[in-house]
């Protein structure tokens, strides 16, 4: 029986993941360390996981060195999803994407380190913002790092971070980049269930600036999966390399709030602008090339049916996420020291 330990387990990609991995290996012993801050939630893992005697939950923090290490020292594969994730928050409250994001991760790094003798795979969950705007598209592994928020920039640190451990110490690790991911269990603050539930609640939508900024959307389930072949790929193949996983496709904001007015028969109109955000990154969009050759990933789910799946669960779910409706909107001091909740 092989234990798994999921880092920020209860967050939204991190319950998806563990919700697919102890469903797809019935073996498998899953341990999930959340701080639940307000992005983290434990009705996020599905009530029967948290039942099973196949899964333990402990609540902490990742900068626990104790806890950390005593959760690593019972492991066989480390997956570290745990971070502040939200670039808008984090041009307000800068400081704890960097606790969080650089020194929670140098914790995780150094568990894993410590009890090397016993570890099969560590994987770093990092992110396409790394890149920052395309210089070139496709954006392969190789495009230059040039984050554009705290946010960004924390996980930048990160990455470089398990990236210096596994090859100064031989470490069996790789990295993932999943480009901007959707789908049930999304805290409302991200543009696709901010979206979903103002239908639900019948108010408008908010775009940002003219709603030109485009994305590569892949598909929480999609990320799960690329993940779960990178444990289970040959160690030689991939360790010390990095991953991204996307679609090879993209959609500006304006073209998802068109999509999921169309999902819930709403005319076109009900739309508002703000005024964008600072360091709002334009265009993304992956290549996958390298994630398909090597781990044999390939995207299943199209960006059309994954909407439905995620409004399907909005619409089943609405007492989980409902608590969410204050945090919906996020602060940002522009330079001139206006307050904009955007």
């Amino acid at each position: 029986m092989k234990t798994i330990l999921v880092t920020g387990g209860a967050g939204f990609i991190g319950s998806n993941f563990v919700d697919y991995i102890f469903r797809k290996y019935p073996d498998y012993r899953v341990l999930v360390l959340d701080l639940l801050t307000y992005a983290g939630d434990i009705e996020n893992i599905p009530i029967d996981v948290r039942n099973s005697n196949r899964f333990e939950f402990w609540y902490g923090d990742v900068n626990n060195l104790d806890l950390v290490s005593d959760l690593v020292g019972r492991s066989d594969i480390v997956v570290h999803f745990a971070a502040e994730t939200h670039v808008a928050r984090s041009l307000y409250s800068h400081r704890v994407f960097f606790v969080t994001d650089v020194l929670g991760t140098q914790s995780v790094a150094n568990a894993v380190l410590k009890h090397s003798e016993r570890i099969d795979r560590f994987i770093h969950i990092s992110t396409s913002e790394v890149y920052g705007t395309a210089v070139y598209e496709p954006m392969d592994e190789n495009h230059p790092l040039n984050p554009t928020s705290p946010y960004a920039a924390a996980k930048a640190g990160a990455d470089r971070l398990v990236y210096s451990y596994i090859v100064a110490h031989e470490l069996p690790g790789l990295i993932i980049r999943p480009f901007n991911n959707y789908g049930p269990r999304q805290h409302l603050e991200k543009v696709v269930p901010r979206f979903i539930t103002s239908c639900i609640l019948d108010e408008p939508l908010t775009i940002h600036g003219d709603g030109s900024a485009s994305r590569d959307w892949v598909y929480s389930e999609d990320t799960a999966r690329a993940v779960d072949l990178a444990i289970h790929a040959p160690i030689g193949k991939v360790r010390g390399e990095v991953f991204n996983v996307g679609t090879g496709q993209s959609l500006n904001v304006l073209e998802i709030a068109h999509k999921v007015l169309e999902a819930f028969g709403i005319k076109e109109g009900n739309l508002v602008s703000i005024p964008d955000r600072y360091g709002q990154v334009q265009k993304h969009i992956a290549s996958n090339e390298k994630a398909r050759e090597i781990l044999g990933f390939i995207p299943e789910v199209s960006f059309e049916d994954g909407l439905k799946q995620t409004i399907k669960w909005y619409k089943e779910n609405r007492s989980l996420w409902e608590k969410q409706i204050p945090l919906r909107h996020v602060p940002v001091k522009t330079k001139d020291g206006t307050v904009i909740w955007y």
